[in-house]
């Protein structure tokens, strides 16, 4: 069905029909004019942000479900990863003419398996006409007790550097998907050439024989096998939540945190610059999985740069004081992997071989140039 028929408000009507609020904070929802939100005593916590096709995702290899899936936890992230628990999602999305009423219900259905799973309302968002392709901004609101909320700026001399999960597994599953959207661009570029050449010629059997090729190129698939882990890892990440219950059960609280969503360098350059230390980090602790370092060698790729700069892990890096190196250790899927130091010692990363060099973060930007 074209979103035309339908119209703007129809469109938000059939999308958002079964929304219920779950939280007790949203006191109105999607329906009118604005939401209205009540948190009592709790701080709130806002985070924005934004993401365009061509730039954050291809929509050559990742479904509408998918994608709404991926940035929905990527946005909720980042209320986890200053200790808060994401309440309410704002969506506003910017479309182009080829998109179907049935694709935007599939966004939403990302959406809301992505709500669900943290219990998070989506109470309001806009759409509007784009013409340079898909664009999708979302906005999360969280709640935090005020003594709770973890900032980048509380890293101490001598605190523990930790990180949950594994490292390098969301870029090496892009590196994947790209070489096969190479492959599959490579065959239509072969096809349309023997098609070119056999008009030229008015080659009418070649033409016709050309056709089974055509439905071998529509019928192509990606080579995946033993690689599924990276794929899920770059289109279905998950917010660490999770690790937030583990830390409270465990009596931690970490003096800084950060997730991992521009590489794991990037982000600890971040922690160091507003909490005015230096850091050390061990080459040897940086969790990776064995899927990555396979992977990164089938790539000819450096391992440890992959998990340094790589993004799109959606972990989170966090510091706690020395004294919680046992409980901290007691832990599943969270690894030491370094320490904070004075600012004028700089950021440093030691090599398996003791070698120390300085911590450089390619970060984002880097990637998409």
């Amino acid at each position: 069905m074209e979103i035309k028929d339908l119209g703007k408000f129809g469109l938000i009507e059939r999308l958002t029909k079964n929304i219920v609020p779950q939280n007790a904070s949203t006191q109105q929802g999607i329906g009118d004019d604005a939401a209205v939100l009540n948190y009592s005593n709790k701080e709130v916590l806002v985070t924005s942000k934004m993401f365009m096709e061509g730039v954050q995702f291809d929509l050559t290899y990742i479904d509408m479900e998918h994608l709404a899936y991926k940035v929905a936890m990527a946005t909720m992230s980042n209320i986890f990863a200053m200790n808060g628990q994401p309440r309410q999602l704002i969506v506003s999305l910017g479309l182009g003419k080829r998109f179907k009423v049935e694709d935007i219900e599939l966004f939403y259905a990302g959406l809301n398996k992505a709500c669900a799973k943290w219990n998070v309302d989506i109470v309001g968002g806009d759409t509007k006409s784009s013409y340079t392709g898909f664009a999708i901004n979302l906005t999360c609101i969280g709640e935090a007790s005020k003594e709770d909320i973890i900032y980048r700026s509380g890293a101490n001399e001598t605190d523990l550097i930790c990180v949950t999960g594994d490292l390098g597994s969301a870029y090496m599953g892009l590196q994947i998907l790209e070489r096969e959207k190479s492959v599959y661009y490579q065959q239509v570029e072969e096809y349309n050439n023997k098609v070119r050449e056999a008009q030229r010629n008015n080659d009418q059997a070649r033409l016709k024989a050309l056709q089974k090729e055509r439905t071998a190129i529509d019928d192509f698939q990606p080579d995946f096998a033993g690689k599924e882990y990276l794929i899920d890892r770059q289109l279905k990440p998950e917010a660490r939540g999770d690790v937030l219950q583990q830390l409270r059960q465990a009596g931690i609280h970490p003096t800084s945190m950060i997730d991992i969503s521009d590489g794991l360098a990037s982000e600890l350059k971040h922690i160091c610059q507003q909490s005015h230390c230096g850091c050390r980090v061990y080459e040897k602790n940086i969790p990776i999985d064995y899927q990555t370092a396979v992977t990164c060698e089938e790539f000819n790729m450096n391992l440890t740069t992959a998990a340094l700069n790589g993004g799109e892990d959606y972990e989170l890096l966090f510091t706690v004081p020395i004294g919680d190196h046992e409980k901290i250790d007691k832990l599943e899927n969270i690894k030491q992997i370094g320490y904070i130091t004075k600012e004028s010692l700089g950021n440093y990363i030691i090599t398996r071989d003791g070698n120390e060099f300085e911590l450089q973060a390619q970060g984002w930007a880097v990637k998409e140039n």
